[in-house]
């Protein structure tokens, strides 16, 4: 109750400033900027010739009246730069609000209870303990990986893995860290001598350093200010579906291991994403040490209609980049040169793909016994406790999760003001 789309929507809209749409879909004068991709890049074009060519529907607007089709992706930037959402919401009242203090190079350990009331936070700073005690509430607000973490460090999740990792049960919550979903998602690399692209040689060294820098300080424009996913787009595996079930990532570079890894010479790439997985995985503890990283279990293609459905996505983002608009800048595949039978797409699939950042719902809202937190996001079974991130979606969205967990927190600010 009080989460549907028209519920919701008065959040998205507040916390937009969109300087491109003014519509009943986008705001105007909120505090996270939205913009146009300023980098001038041609590959973007390029890009959506090759959707032309398929005669693959252009969508001006992800985020408008119809999410499907090819088109550029906006971004959270003012004048080419980053808007991140501590600089949205954070930054301007750092100076002006003497009810905000932010204090940095701490980790919170756990949730101080008292009963099953939340009374404060021990935090770690320089290596001492810290209690920061609470008049009101305690605001989780660590993403769908850390959230359950502290919760279970604190003695509130499933009792028989609390117990067995020494850590006394507060409340016991079955449904803490798991219901894990996330965005799978592979990606295809190519290799290309076009100096538009990104690549580490000396010639783009050169051309950062005396063209494109001095354009951004002068301008707000060019490579610097580039996203690199620059292009993409929401499309059907399926006519017959009512809505996309995958999403692309066109980049004006080549990417392995997250850009971990280095290669030589310029490429760009095309990623695939299942937006809507079946699968379902778990955070559970690694100790009861704040300290450890919690144990991660995404379980990827655990359902196989996962992978089928990314199967077709494959063949679909093999179409893209095999037309002629991209196909003819290309010096050599990367990756995908081998695959020719759909168990060769399986296993490429298998072996390479990878998280594309969008985890969520292992403290998921609900009405039933396993749900963690109620509608107003406050934990069960615990008063004086609310979770406000990502981890609280029931099932993942079928888009980018930055603005709808922008949109929980002003959702949430209301609540909580609401008492």
């Amino acid at each position: 109750t009080g989460w549907g789309y028209d519920d919701v929507l008065a959040y998205f809209k507040k916390s937009e400033h969109n300087e491109t749409h003014g519509d009943a879909f986008h705001g105007r004068g909120g505090p996270l900027n939205v913009a146009e991709v300023r980098s001038d890049n041609p590959f973007q074009q390029h890009f959506l010739d090759a959707g032309r060519s398929l005669q693959l529907p252009i969508n001006a607007d992800f985020n408008g009246a119809n999410q499907e089709g090819l088109g550029l992706y906006q971004v959270t930037q003012k004048n080419g730069e980053r808007w991140s959402a501590a600089r949205a919401y954070v930054e301007p009242h750092l100076a002006t609000r003497k009810n905000l203090q932010v204090i940095t190079g701490a980790m919170a350990r756990r949730v101080l209870c008292e009963g099953k009331r939340a009374i404060g936070v021990d935090v770690m700073r320089d290596g001492k303990t810290e209690t920061i005690k609470a008049r009101a509430e305690v605001i989780v607000s660590t993403g769908a990986l850390q959230t359950p973490q502290v919760l279970m460090l604190s003695g509130i999740g499933p009792g028989a893995h609390l117990q067995a990792n020494g850590i006394p049960v507060v409340h016991d919550s079955p449904g803490v860290g798991q219901n894990l979903q996330d965005h799978i998602d592979f990606g295809f690399a190519f290799k290309s001598d076009n100096t538009d692209l990104f690549g580490m040689t000396p010639g783009f060294v050169a051309r950062m350093l005396f063209r494109e820098i001095p354009k951004y300080r002068t301008h707000g424009r060019g490579m610097v200010t580039s996203n690199v996913a620059e292009a993409g787009g929401f499309l059907k595996t399926d006519p017959t579906l009512a809505i996309p079930d995958i999403q692309l990532h066109f980049s004006i570079g080549q990417a392995d291991d997250h850009g971990r890894k280095r290669s030589g010479g310029h490429g760009f790439g095309l990623k695939t994403c299942l937006l809507r997985p079946k699968s379902r995985g778990s955070v559970t503890l690694s100790g009861p040490d704040a300290t450890a990283p919690p144990r991660i279990d995404p379980k990827f293609y655990d359902h196989p209609d996962d992978l089928e459905v990314m199967v077709k996505g494959y063949k679909i983002s093999r179409r893209i980049v095999d037309a002629e608009p991209l196909a003819k800048w290309r010096t050599s595949d990367t990756y995908t040169a081998h695959v020719k039978t759909d168990d060769d797409i399986r296993d490429v699939l298998r072996n390479r793909s990878d998280t594309v950042y969008h985890p969520v719902g292992t403290a998921r809202m609900g009405t039933d016994a396993a749900a963690v937190v109620d509608a107003q996001l406050r934990v069960n079974g615990v008063t004086g406790l609310r979770v406000v991130d990502a981890s609280i979606m029931p099932t993942l969205i079928g888009g980018n999760t930055n603005a709808p967990s922008i949109m929980i927190g002003e959702k949430a600010a209301d609540m909580i003001k609401a008492g």
